[in-house]
Parts: structure tokens; C-alpha cells; sequence
């Protein structure tokens, strides 16, 4: 596949003009997150970290941090979407993993349930995006018009 054709598929949207929602929602909220890692590293960051048991949390929580604020903005902008999504898929794997499989095995699925809403919602919110990309209403759909790229 040749960079062009590359770079029209990743731009390509087949996604309804509504999808600019679930990039707000999904943007927003990664954004918020990876800021509240610097504003609060010992609540959400190195601290949080340090105490699920990750290995170098003062690297790995600004790391995750900074991943949120730019693959969050990128999302926001609806710029390289189905990209930015990728690492966001990776993060919301490792936090339901970390934070939320120990408490399915302690307490059950309910309280798991109730627990994981946001991290569900914002796996499945990456997903989406990688899947059907920003939408008509995004930075992609406009590099993408200028580029020849198909709407699929």
C-alpha cells in the first residue's frame, strides 16, 4: 500500500456528522484526565500509580498523562482520529485491567459494573472512533476532501 493510500484510509470517515459527540465526550474527558495527572500526581498520577502496583510510576504516570492530552486534543480536533485512538484503546486496557479486574475478583460483577462505567465508556467511545473515524465535521474530513480521500 502505497503512503498515499495509507494516509486517505486514515483519514477516511464513514461516520455521521453526530460522531463530532462521542469525540467531545471521549477528547474531553481524556484531555481532563491526562491534565489532572499533572495538576494531582499523587490522587490520579505517580501516586495512583505507585499504589495499583505499576512498575516506575513516576515515569509512567506523567507518560500516560502526556499520551491523554495529545491523543485527547487530537481527538478533540478530529485530527488523525482512528490514530489517536489507538493509544487511548491501550490505556483504558491497562486501567480496566489494573483497577477494576482486582475489584470483579473481590466483589463481583455489580460492583465492578458500577465502578467501570467511565472506563467502559471511554473504551468503547476509542473503538468507535478508530472504527468510523472523526466524522464530516473534523480536521480529517477536510485533509481528507483536499487529499482525494473517499468518504467510506
Amino acid at each position: 500500500m502505497s503512503l498515499s493510500a495509507l494516509k486517505s484510509r486514515i483519514l477516511a470517515t464513514k461516520a455521521p456528522a453526530a460522531t463530532l459527540l462521542i469525540r467531545l465526550m471521549v477528547g474531553g474527558v481524556f484531555f481532563s484526565e491526562g491534565l489532572q495527572k499533572y495538576l494531582f500526581p499523587a490522587e490520579v498520577g505517580a501516586g495512583r500509580f505507585a499504589k495499583i502496583g505499576l512498575p516506575a510510576p513516576e515515569f509512567l504516570g506523567p507518560f500516560v498523562g502526556g499520551v491523554e492530552i495529545v491523543c485527547g486534543t487530537l481527538v478533540l480536533l478530529g485530527l488523525v482520529t482512528r490514530l489517536a485512538s489507538i493509544p487511548l484503546l491501550v490505556v483504558m486496557g491497562v486501567a480496566l485491567t489494573t483497577t477494576k479486574v482486582p475489584i470483579l475478583l473481590a466483589s463481583g460483577f455489580w460492583k465492578m459494573a458500577h465502578e467501570s462505567r467511565t472506563d467502559v465508556s471511554m473504551l468503547l467511545g476509542a473503538l468507535f472512533l478508530l472504527w468510523v473515524g472523526a466524522g464530516p465535521w473534523s480536521l480529517d474530513a477536510r485533509l481528507g476532501r483536499r487529499n482525494g480521500a473517499p468518504r467510506v
